[in-house]
C-alpha cells in the first residue's frame, strides 16, 4: 500500500472505534484554537493558528515572537509563485516551532473595491494572479507538513456587515472571478483545508451552502480536505452539517458536539454526514502526523530558512517603483533628509487577526541610518498620520498582573505594548476567566520627547490610571446605547489626562482595569488598552522643520502611511485619503527639493494628489519586520525594486468603477458582474494613476520577439540597461470579436526572467486552457469560446511590447 492508502486505512479504522458522542465532539473546538484529542484512537489535539504573514500560535503574546513577513499585497506584488512557496515553507517552520498543525491562511478573496478594509490581507484584484500566488503559498506550507485553510470561501470581499451580508453574485462572475482562485489552488496545490466565510451568497449562509461546498468544492473540484468555519460563523447544527461544514470553531460551546449528537438521535441530521465530516478531520490529522498508525504526509522537512533574510527579500521584491523621474533612484551620492512619522515608527503589518509580534522591527530610519555614511542622514517628523492616542509602545516596558476578587495575584504576563487582547484560553499561566477580576498593566516609560504626554484608555469597565505617582483617571467607561461591542473594545481611545515629562527620564506607569461582566465580549476574552500620545506639536511647525532640512539636502525622502484606524479587519474604508497632514508635508518638501522621493507605507491604494510633483514614488506596502533594511537596499541601489502592481491604483476614489461595500436591506449586489479591477477600468474607459501590472526597475528591457500558439507563448527579451535586472513578462488575451460579453482583455499567464546587462533571455510560458473559456450558465459548464485572440506580451496592462494572434 502507498502512503495515501495507509492513511485512508488508518482513518477508517479510527472512525470505526468512535461512538456518536465521540464523533460529534471531534467536530467542535475544544477551545479557541484546537480540536479535542481522542486518546482511544491515538488522536492528538489538532492546533490551528492565524496567519497569513506569520504564525501567532495559540497565545497572542510577545513572549513567543513570530517572524513577520510583508503583507499579502506585497507578496503578490512580487508576481513570483516560487517566492510565495518559500514564504510558505518558512511559515511551516514557524508553525512546527509553535506546535501548530494548521495555518489559517491564505486569504484569496479579491480586491473587488479599493475600499475593502482587509484589502491588505488578500493578494490581488485578478483571479489568475491570486490563484498562482496562493498555489505557491499553500504548496510551501504543506511542503513543511503543516495544513492550510484557504479562505474565506467565498465572496468575503468586504468587511461591512460581514457576519450577515448576503452577497448577490451572478453565476458567471461567481465562477470566473470569485471561485476561480479557490479552484486553481484546489486543483494545483491540493490544500488540506478550506475556511468558509461568515457571509451569505445568493441567500444561503456559506457554512450551510450545500451547493458551493458539497457539489462544487467537493464534487466538481474533488477537494478532500476539511472545511472549518470562520470563528463564530457556524450558527445552525442541522444546516451546517447538511451544508458540508466539518468543524465549527471556536469551542467549547459550538453548534456541534452534544447538539449535533442530539440532532442525529432525533432524526434531524444524518449520521452519514457526521461520518463524512469525521473522516475529513481524521484525514487532516493523518496528514499532519497527529493520528497514530498513519504515516504523515511529510516526513522530511525542507532545509531551515533564515526568517530575517527571507522577510527582507520578499519586501524588496514586492516594492513597486511607480515613478522615477530623471533617475532620482537609486539615491545619488550626498545628503538625505528623511521625514514622516512612519519613517521612525513604521507600520509593518495590518490590523486584526493578521497581527503577530516580531522579535524586532527595522524601520526606514533604522535601515537608512545603517546603510548611509555617517552624517549623510537627517530626520524630522514632518507629519504624523494620526493624532489619536495609540497602544503604549515605544519607550514602554510593560507587564500584566492578574488578580482575583480578593486582590490575590493569579499570574503575570509580559506585554509587547499597552494592548491586552486575551481571547479564549490565551491567558497568563495560572489565570482563568472565572477567577480573574482585575488586570494591572504596570511598568515604566522612558519618553523620547520632552513635553505634555497624553495618556488614556480604550475598552469598557472600570479603570484607574496612574503615571509618575499622579492619578490621571479613576472611573468607568460605559457602552453607549447603540455602540457595537467590538467598536467599544477596539474603537476610539479616550484621553484621560496629560503629564509633563522629560526625554530620557524614566517614570512608573499603571493602568488597573476591573472587569465588568455586563460588558463581556462575544467570546471569553479580556480586551482593553493603555494608550498614549507623545507631546502634540504645532503641525505647521513640524512641516517647517522638515522643509528646512529638505531644502539643503541632495535628496529628500518622505515616508507616508495609513494607520490601524484606516486599514484593519472589521471595517471598510470610507475614503482613500492619507490621514493627517501627510499630503501637506509632501507638497511642502517637494516645493523646495525637486529630488523628492516618497515612500508609501500602506497595504492598499491611497490617493497621491501630489504624484506628478515629486521625483519618485515607491510603494512599500506593509513591508514586514525587515522593511527598513529592504528599503535601504532598494533606495541605495544595492537591490532592484522588483514589484509590479497586483491591483489598480486609482488617482481618486471617485474614479474607481466599483466602490460599493454597504448592503441595502442586507444585500450587497455585485451588480458590476464580470467587471472588477482593471476589467472595470477598461469598460469605463477610465485612466487610473497606475495600471495593473505597472512597476519600474533600475534597468531597461527590449522585447525582441513573440511566438504565440494556443497552448504556449515564447518571448525573447534583452536587458538593454547597464545593470542586472528582473522582468515580469505579462501575457494578456484580448478577443477580437464580441459574440460573448467579456472583458476587453485579461491576464492569461506571466513569468519572471533575469538577465545581466546586454543578455538576451527566453521565456516559454504555458497558456492555460481556462484562459479561453467562459462559464456557460445554460450548460452549467466551462466552455471554450472559438475565435481569434490577440496575445500581448507586456510590461504592464497598458504597456504591451509585442502582439501576436492565435485562433481557437
Amino acid at each position: 500500500m502507498n502512503d495515501d492508502a495507509l492513511r485512508e486505512a488508518a482513518v477508517e479504522a479510527a472512525l470505526a472505534q468512535l461512538d456518536l458522542d465521540a464523533k460529534t465532539r471531534l467536530l467542535g473546538g475544544r477551545d479557541m484554537w484546537s480540536l479535542p484529542a481522542l486518546p482511544e484512537i491515538g488522536l492528538a489535539p489538532l492546533v490551528m493558528s492565524d496567519g497569513p504573514i506569520g504564525v501567532r500560535g495559540v497565545r497572542w503574546t510577545a513572549d513567543d515572537p513570530s517572524v513577520a513577513l510583508p503583507s499579502p499585497t506585497a507578496l503578490a506584488a512580487t508576481w513570483d509563485p516560487a517566492l510565495a512557496r518559500r514564504a510558505g515553507r518558512l511559515l511551516a517552520q514557524e508553525a512546527r516551532r509553535k506546535g501548530v498543525h494548521v495555518l489559517l491562511a491564505p486569504t484569496v478573496n479579491l480586491h473587488r473595491t479599493p475600499l475593502g478594509g482587509r484589502h491588505f490581507e488578500a493578494y490581488s484584484e485578478d483571479p489568475y494572479l491570486t490563484g498562482a500566488i496562493g498555489t505557491g503559498y499553500v504548496r510551501g506550507v504543506q511542503d513543511g507538513g503543516v495544513g492550510t485553510t484557504v479562505k474565506h470561501f467565498v465572496a468575503n470581499d468586504a468587511e461591512t456587515d460581514r457576519f450577515t451580508v448576503d452577497n448577490a453574485v451572478a453565476p458567471r462572475p461567481l465562477r470566473e472571478l470569485y471561485l476561480a482562485p479557490f479552484e486553481a489552488i484546489v486543483t494545483n496545490a491540493h490544500p488540506w483545508g478550506i475556511m468558509t466565510a461568515y457571509n451569505q451568497v445568493n441567500g444561503v449562509t456559506m457554512t450551510e451552502h450545500r451547493y458551493l461546498v458539497n457539489e462544487v468544492l467537493r464534487g466538481e473540484w474533488g477537494f478532500d480536505g476539511f472545511n472549518v468555519s470562520d470563528w463564530m460563523a457556524a450558527r445552525s447544527t442541522t444546516g451546517d452539517i447538511a451544508g458540508g461544514l466539518d468543524v465549527a470553531m471556536p469551542g467549547p460551546d459550538t453548534v456541534y458536539g452534544e447538539h449535533l449528537a442530539a440532532a442525529v438521535r432525533a432524526g434531524e441530521a444524518d449520521e452519514s454526514a457526521v461520518d463524512a465530516a469525521v473522516r475529513n478531520v481524521l484525514r487532516l490529522a493523518a496528514r499532519v502526523g497527529a493520528l497514530e498508525g498513519a504515516p504523515a504526509a511529510v516526513t522530511e522537512h525542507p532545509a531551515p530558512i533564515d526568517g530575517d533574510a527571507l522577510a527582507r527579500e520578499i519586501a524588496r521584491r514586492g516594492f513597486v517603483l511607480v515613478r522615477n523621474e530623471h533617475g532620482a533612484l537609486p539615491l545619488r551620492p550626498g545628503t538625505v533628509a528623511l521625514s514622516g512619522a512612519a519613517a521612525r515608527d513604521a507600520r509593518v503589518l495590518g490590523g486584526g487577526s493578521a497581527q503577530v509580534f516580531p522579535e524586532h522591527v527595522v524601520s526606514p530610519l533604522d535601515g537608512l541610518a545603517a546603510a548611509l555614511p555617517d552624517g549623510a542622514l537627517t530626520y524630522a517628523i514632518g507629519a504624523d498620520p494620526s493624532d489619536e492616542l495609540a497602544p503604549a509602545d515605544q519607550g514602554f516596558t510593560l507587564r500584566a498582573v492578574c488578580r482575583d476578587a480578593a486582590g490575590t495575584v493569579l499570574g503575570e504576563g509580559t506585554l509587547p505594548n499597552g494592548q491586552v487582547q486575551w481571547i479564549g484560553d490565551d491567558l497568563p499561566a495560572g489565570v482563568t476567566h472565572d477567577a480573574l477580576a482585575s488586570i494591572e498593566v504596570t511598568g515604566t516609560f522612558t519618553p523620547r520627547e520632552t513635553g505634555a504626554h497624553a495618556f488614556g484608555t480604550r475598552g469598557l469597565g472600570a479603570f484607574v490610571l496612574t503615571v509618575d505617582g499622579t492619578e490621571l483617571f479613576d472611573g468607568v467607561q460605559e457602552m453607549g446605547p447603540e455602540t457595537d461591542p467590538f467598536e467599544a473594545f477596539f474603537g476610539s481611545p479616550v484621553e484621560r489626562g496629560t503629564l509633563d515629562l522629560t526625554a530620557g527620564e524614566t517614570v512608573e506607569v499603571s493602568l488597573r482595569h476591573t472587569l465588568a461582566k455586563e460588558f463581556a465580549a462575544p467570546l471569553p476574552a479580556v480586551m482593553f488598552s493603555f494608550v498614549h500620545l507623545a507631546p502634540r506639536r504645532d503641525p505647521d511647525e513640524l512641516i517647517t522643520e522638515a522643509v528646512e532640512a529638505a531644502r539643503t539636502a541632495d535628496t529628500a525622502v518622505v515616508v507616508v502611511a495609513t494607520t490601524e484606524r484606516v486599514e484593519s479587519e472589521g471595517f471598510d474604508r470610507r475614503d482613500l485619503a492619507l490621514p493627517g497632514r501627510q499630503d501637506d508635508l509632501v507638497r511642502a518638501v517637494a516645493a523646495v527639493n525637486p529630488n523628492t522621493v516618497v515612500v508609501v507605507n500602506a497595504g492598499s491604494p491611497v490617493e497621491l494628489p501630489w504624484r506628478d510633483d515629486v521625483a519618485a514614488i515607491l510603494l512599500s506596502w506593509f513591508p514586514g519586520q525587515e522593511g527598513g533594511a529592504a528599503l535601504a537596499d532598494v533606495l541605495t541601489g544595492a537591490e532592484e525594486p522588483g514589484g509590479r502592481l497586483p491591483t489598480t491604483w486609482p488617482a481618486a476614489l471617485a474614479d474607481a468603477p466599483v466602490t460599493e461595500v454597504t448592503p441595502t436591506d442586507g444585500v450587497l449586489d455585485y451588480a458590476e458582474g464580470l467587471f472588477v479591477g482593471y476589467r472595470a477600468w477598461d469598460k469605463a474607459g477610465a485612466v487610473p494613476a497606475y495600471p495593473f501590472g505597472h512597476g519600474l526597475g533600475y534597468t531597461t528591457w527590449t522585447y525582441e520577439s513573440l511566438d504565440a500558439g494556443p497552448e504556449a507563448v515564447t518571448v525573447r527579451l534583452t536587458n538593454t540597461g547597464d545593470r542586472p535586472g528582473r522582468e515580469t513578462v505579462q501575457i494578456y488575451l484580448a478577443p477580437t470579436d464580441d459574440t460573448v460579453e467579456r472583458p476587453a482583455r485579461w491576464l492569461a499567464a506571466f513569468a519572471g526572467v533575469e538577465a545581466a546587462p546586454g543578455e538576451t533571455v527566453e521565456a516559454v510560458i504555458a497558456l492555460p486552457r481556462r484562459a479561453f473559456e467562459i462559464w456557460d450558465e445554460a450548460r452549467h459548464a466551462w466552455t471554450p469560446v472559438p475565435g481569434r485572440y490577440e496575445v500581448h506580451a507586456a510590461h504592464s496592462l497598458t504597456d504591451p511590447r509585442l502582439t501576436a494572434t492565435v485562433e481557437i
